[in-house]
Formats: C-alpha cells, structure tokens, sequence
C-alpha cells in the first residue's frame, strides 16, 4: 500500500483564512462609505439599502456595470495598484450619470490566481475611496481565488452602481434636444481605462520603460505613473447641473471616442459637429499617434482625445453650466454643437 498525499483547499491554492483575513481588513474601509441608506455592513451574503429613506417622489433606479480592462497589465507590471479602484468606480458612476442618476451604491468582483493581501488592500482602498468621493456606499463585493485561472501577481476587477433619478430628471431630454443645442466637454485626466491594449503594442513594440520618465514633456516621475492616472470622477461636478435640469443629455467618453458616445444621447435625426481645434489634448495622445503612425479618425474612434464627459446644452444655460464646471475646478470647453442629420 503507498502512503496518500493530503490534498486540501489550500494545497489547491485556495487560502480560506487569508480570504477570511482580508474581509475584516477591508471593512473598515466599507464602512466609511456608509451613507443615507445604508442598511448592512461587508461580510453579508447580499447589501441592503433602502430607498425609501431618500424621500425620492417618484424615482427610476439606473444600474452600470464595467471593468478596468488591460490597464490592469500597467500596474501588474509595476507593482502599483492603489488607483485601481477609482478607475473601476468611474468607469460604472459616470455612466449611470449619463442618465441623470445619483449614485446609490456600489458592489465589487475581484479575482485572483492567488490573493495578495496588500495587492488586494490597495485595490479595495482605491474603490472605498472613490465611492466616498461620490457619496455612493460600498455595500459589497466578492473575492474569488483561483489558481490556473490567473498567473502569480495577475487579476481582474469588475463592478457595478447603482444610482436613482427622478422621472421627470431622466437623461436624455430626447424630446428637448434640437439643433443649435451646444455641446460642453470637460478634461479627462488622460487615458482613462480605454485604448491601453493599442498603447500596450506601442509599449512592446519600441521597448518602452515604464520606469523612466514619459517620451515627451511630462510633469510625472515615470510613464507608467501617467498612465496609471485614474479615470476622472464625474459625478460631484455634473450631478448639480442634472438636478437643476441645466443639460439635456451627457455622454462618457469611452471606447469609440467622442463620435461613437455622444451620439447614443441624440434622439433620430440629429447628428454632431465636433471642433477638435477648440482644446487642447495632452501631450500623451499626439506622441501615441505620431509612434502609432495612425489617422484622426482611428484616434478619436480609439481615445478620449482629452475630453472625459460631455454635455448637450441649451444655448442659453451655456454661461451657467460653463461657470458652474469652472468653479468645480474642471477644465470645460464649447466643443460641438448639434446639427440636423
């Protein structure tokens, strides 16, 4: 008879008390998101919350969910994770903004070959961080371990939000947007999380060192500490504009550009005419194109092009809506206007 080797869930490579470890560390973190609402604490089998303590009249929830794509791959290869999260909280409030709603709460999904408990820490940070930014309450998450699914040092996040509006407040005004309408972008804060799979072929392609200072004029220590500059937050500069009633629409400037987003907040029979010369992209994107060799039009199809969030305004609230994003301190600029198709 040979002698059996023990096979646990640990030997598989599943740590249950490193996983029950991190729980109580990151609860802390939950629980200084906690706002009118809330009704449970990390660790449930499922958040709770409770809107009828909002004292909303007659309110649509509005839900969005995404991931932080292979910008993922940029911190990996650094070792640099704490900005993460903002980038995945960012990516699901501002789109539920883009129909007029407030941020509820927020739920995360973190997978791993191996949990890392500072890796995982920093991550989970950066997501209580952002979601305190935006009034919106960590309610939950889920950390799944799994060895052979993902190499040492590698994972992936994914998320959600939950947000409420008011009927009569529902983006877009469809049946108000008209030709003439203006439209307002505001600064990204460079890449955001979308073109890094095109940028990470330029990277491998020129052996580019993310630890060395960026291939062009550049206030940042390294490259990879620009591109790791998180997906701007939204939410505290625009949501007044929304309540107020000041915008007819708005778009997140994701992948597909400023021509593919803003067009899904356009009712049939109006198109757009962007000004690209009316601001001024950051230096990153012209050094992508020109390394790149690649036309106008696959870059605005590709990237932001330096404008996160726009906004379709009437002509007479442009003064407001302008001094209201300035005060802010966002960067907005008169970049289009609507036209009949």
């Amino acid at each position: 008879m040979f002698e059996k080797n023990k096979i646990d869930y640990k030997n598989a490579g599943v740590n249950i008390d490193a996983g029950n470890d991190f729980v109580s560390a990151i609860k802390p973190l939950a629980k200084q998101t906690a706002r009118l609402g809330t009704e449970s604490a990390i660790g449930s089998f499922a958040g709770i919350f409770d809107l009828k303590a909002l004292n909303y009249k007659d309110p649509l929830l509005v839900s969005g969910t995404d991931g932080v794509g292979t910008k993922l791959k940029i911190a990996q290869a650094v070792d640099k994770h704490g900005t993460i999260g903002q980038d995945l909280v960012a990516m699901c409030v501002n789109d539920i903004l883009c129909l007029g709603a407030e941020p509820l709460f927020f739920l995360d999904y973190l997978a791993t070959g191996k949990l890392e408990p500072q890796q995982a820490y920093d991550i989970v940070a950066g997501i209580a961080s952002a979601c305190k930014k935006v009034n919106c309450a960590l309610l939950g998450g889920e950390t799944a371990e799994m060895p052979g699914m993902y190499k040492s040092g590698e994972y992936d996040v994914a998320g959600f939000a939950v947000g409420i509006v008011e009927r009569d407040q529902l983006l877009p005004q469809t049946n108000q947007i008209k030709a003439g309408d203006c439209i307002v972008g505001i600064a990204s804060s460079g890449l955001h999380s979308n073109g890094f799979s095109l940028l990470r072929k330029l990277i491998d392609t020129y052996n580019v060192d993310l630890s060395a200072k960026p291939p062009f004029e550049s206030d940042y220590a390294t490259f990879a500490d620009l591109l790791l500059e998180p997906t701007k937050l939204y939410v505290q500069a625009v949501l007044p504009l929304c309540k107020q009633q000041l915008i007819k629409g708005a778009a997140h400037i994701t992948g597909g550009g400023i021509t593919e987003n803003l067009p899904r907040a356009l009712p049939d029979g109006l198109a757009i005419s962007i000004n690209y010369s009316s601001w001024q992209p950051v230096p990153l994107f012209k050094w992508i194109q020109e390394t790149a060799n690649i036309d106008n039009g696959e870059m605005r199809r590709t990237f932001n092009m330096g404008i996160g969030m726009a906004l379709i305004v009437d002509v007479q609230h442009k003064a407001a809506v302008m001094n209201h994003l300035h005060t802010q301190g966002e960067h907005a600029y008169e970049i289009g206007t609507v036209i009949a198709q």
